[in-house]
This record gives structure tokens, C-alpha cells and sequence, in this order.
């Protein structure tokens, strides 16, 4: 008697099974959805140069406000007398004989590079904005306030929230003027200081008034002298004409650029509607 083939496991009738049952769900299966397309990677930051530069001249200013050799050194490199003649000793030094007329042109240029500075770093119509805002929105928050119902005091948190944003983004633009005008502030009346003390005793020595005036004499307490107190007035009309013309001048580009579409004529009035 022949041997009987022996039965099939259960292990070998699996894999038909599972063809089989591949097969009904095959036409069941629907087809799988394709991925969407990634998400854009967050941007990454990039270099600024003027943003380094506004950085690099405020620590340049706060280092030179208190050290007085390098502070003394980054003014000499611009000349301070004739044995030592730089780019701005040569410009308006007048080999120190008119300090006057130095200190004059030394003021207005100080005055008219961190004017510019300002103008180019300020929005001038996002700050009176920002101003005007600020003002009807305090306003509208002692209102809130004085009636004593949260619910209007909780109305007005979102557009508090946008307003502190709208200032310290004016603030920002106004501190990367500022960085370029404590630097400047701090170079040039160095500078000045450094011509007058190289300068012969004769030639500190000017007429004004009918009274002859040491400039390196002290004239406020002990640590402020003559030269000091006379540059200083040079540059503070020289600051506010700059500033007015330049802003000006910005408006009228700003104007220029963004006109204004013509308001509606009113009813009743010529051309209107009746």
C-alpha cells in the first residue's frame, strides 16, 4: 500500500488564504492619497550689514565715552593739528587759526549726518500715526476705566496690544538714529577738544564781546570750558534747521509717491450729488 501524500499544513494554506484575500479587497482598495507638498521652511535669518552697523557704532560710543585714550585715538585719526593733518583737520581745520569758523563747521556737519541719519531710519507718517493713536486711544481707555465695566476694558486689550507693537517698532527705527547720533556726538566734540588743545596759547585766545575769551577756560563749575558751551550753541540750530528740511523734504517725497485718491464731492455742492 502506497503511501498517503499527507495532509497540508496550516502554515502552507495561509498564503493562499491570504492571496485570496488580497484579491477581494484589491477591488475594494482605494488608491492611496499622495503626500501634499511639504510645508516652506522657516526663513533663516539673514545678515544685515546696516543693522550691524547701527550696533557696531553704539558699543563704539559707549567705549569710547569711557576710555579716554581710545577715545582720544579714533578723534586723532581725523587730524588735530598740523604735524598731524587728517581727512577732517585738512577739510575745516583752517590750520587753527579761525577755531570759530572750525567749530561752526564741525557743528554742521555733526548736526547734518545724523539728521540724515533720522530721516533715513524714521517713518515719519507711521510715527505721527502711531501718535495720533496713541492719544484717542488713552482716551477711550480712561472712558473705559472711569465707567468700570471690564467688559470694555477687555474690548480694548487686542488693540492695545497692536498699538505697544506700532511703537516699539518707532521706537526701534528711532534707536538706530540714535546709535549713529551718540557715536557722532561723542567723535566730533572730541575732535574739537583735541584742535583747541593743540592749538598755541594766541590762537585759543578769541575776541568776543569786546572781552578776550580763553577757549579752554573753564566757564561752568570746573569741567566745562568755554569751547564746550560755544559748540554746543553752534549745534543746536544747526540740528533744527537740518531735521525740519529733511523731514520736509521726506513729506513731500512721501506725497509724491503715495497720492491720495480725491474725496467724494458733497451733496449740494457744485458737481455733487443733488
Amino acid at each position: 500500500m502506497a503511501d498517503a501524500e499527507p495532509l497540508p499544513s496550516a502554515p502552507a494554506a495561509a498564503p493562499v488564504a491570504a492571496q485570496e484575500e488580497d484579491e477581494e479587497d484589491d477591488g475594494d482598495e482605494s488608491p492611496t492619497p499622495e503626500p501634499g507638498p511639504r510645508p516652506p521652511a522657516p526663513p533663516m535669518m539673514t545678515f544685515k550689514p546696516m543693522t550691524f552697523l547701527y550696533v557696531f557704532l553704539g558699543f563704539l560710543g559707549i567705549w569710547m565715552l569711557f576710555d579716554g585714550q581710545a577715545r582720544n585715538q579714533i578723534a586723532g585719526l581725523l587730524g588735530t593739528s598740523g604735524s598731524n593733518p587728517g581727512p577732517l583737520y585738512t577739510l575745516i581745520g583752517f590750520g587753527s587759526s579761525y577755531l570759530l569758523l572750525t567749530m561752526a563747521a564741525a557743528g554742521a556737519i555733526e548736526m547734518l549726518i545724523t539728521a540724515v541719519a533720522y530721516n533715513f531710519t524714521t517713518d515719519w507718517v507711521k510715527a505721527a500715526r502711531v501718535q495720533s493713536w496713541s492719544s484717542a486711544f488713552r482716551k477711550v481707555q480712561m472712558a473705559a476705566i472711569r465707567s468700570g465695566k471690564k467688559d470694555r476694558l477687555d474690548a480694548l486689550k487686542p488693540h492695545q496690544e497692536r498699538l505697544a507693537r506700532l511703537s516699539s517698532e518707532v521706537s526701534i527705527a528711532q534707536f538706530k538714529g540714535m546709535a549713529i547720533t551718540y557715536f557722532l556726538l561723542i567723535l566730533i566734540y572730541t575732535w574739537v577738544g583735541l584742535v583747541i588743545a593743540q592749538a598755541s596759547a594766541a590762537e585759543q585766545t578769541i575776541v568776543l564781546g569786546g572781552a578776550s575769551i580763553d577757549l579752554m577756560h573753564d566757564v561752568v563749575a570746573k569741567f566745562i570750558p568755554w569751547w564746550f558751551l560755544i559748540f554746543s550753541l553752534y549745534t543746536i540750530p544747526f540740528s533744527m534747521v537740518f531735521r525740519r528740511v529733511l523731514k520736509h523734504l521726506w513729506l513731500v517725497r512721501y506725497a509724491r509717491d503715495h497720492p491720495r485718491a480725491p474725496a467724494p464731492p458733497l451733496p449740494g455742492a457744485p458737481g455733487g450729488v443733488a
